[in-house]
């Protein structure tokens, strides 16, 4: 355990090429999220009950919160947005001179290879790809012949599509559009209004004691 300047590098645990099993607990360890769902319970007075995995030196085991509060200590864990998650420092920098000799990466030989000269950035992923990559579907393939599918027009009209799909033997399934009542409070406003209905409750038991 390495320490400076107020940081702590652990820098002891390694995963070689073929120890696949260790790198996916590695992963797993590194991206758990903050809260864990199978220690999270809702009791039967609608508060949300969360176990703790190491008791306090007091004995406590379980923590209760009302919902609105809960979500409140969900929210504060949300990072803003545009903000890197993973930062790095030192020859580890986005632009340390020494970066290329400790990243063996494509881009930086390159950048070491032309010092001075910018790099042309590379083009973004497209939805499509950005769906394969994340969710494993790849809406590009044909699911008869395994060829690449290609957009030849985008169809709006309701009439058309009906009429292409009962071609095609292919149910719509199109639910009707139902009225629905109008929504109801907001958190926020249902929080302004149990906090108006303490700050009357108190003044009256204040006048009420004078």
């Amino acid at each position: 355990m390495a320490q400076a300047h107020g940081f702590s590098l652990h820098a002891g645990v390694a995963a070689a090429a073929w120890e696949r099993g260790k790198l996916e607990r590695l992963c797993r360890y590194i991206s758990r999220p903050a809260v864990s769902s199978e220690r999270l319970t809702l009791t039967a007075s609608g508060k949300v009950r969360y176990a703790l995995k190491t008791p306090y030196r007091d004995g406590t085991t379980h923590v209760l919160f009302e919902p609105l509060d809960f979500l409140s200590r969900l929210a504060a864990l949300v990072p803003s947005p545009r903000v890197n998650l993973t930062r790095f420092h030192g020859v580890f920098a986005p632009h340390h001179a020494l970066r290329p000799q400790v990243v063996p990466s494509e881009r930086a030989a390159q950048r070491a290879q032309v010092p001075g000269q910018r790099m042309r950035r590379a083009a973004s992923l497209g939805w499509a790809q950005r769906l394969k990559r994340v969710f494993g579907i790849d809406v590009q393939r044909c699911e008869w012949c395994a060829g690449k599918l290609r957009i030849i027009a985008c169809i709006e009209d309701e009439a058309v599509i009906e009429k292409i799909l009962t071609h095609l033997n292919i149910a719509s399934n199109r639910a009707e559009a139902q009225a629905r009542a109008p929504p109801s409070l907001s958190l926020f406003e249902q929080e302004q209004s149990h906090s108006k209905q303490t700050a009357e409750l108190k003044a009256s038991v204040g006048q009420g004691r004078s």
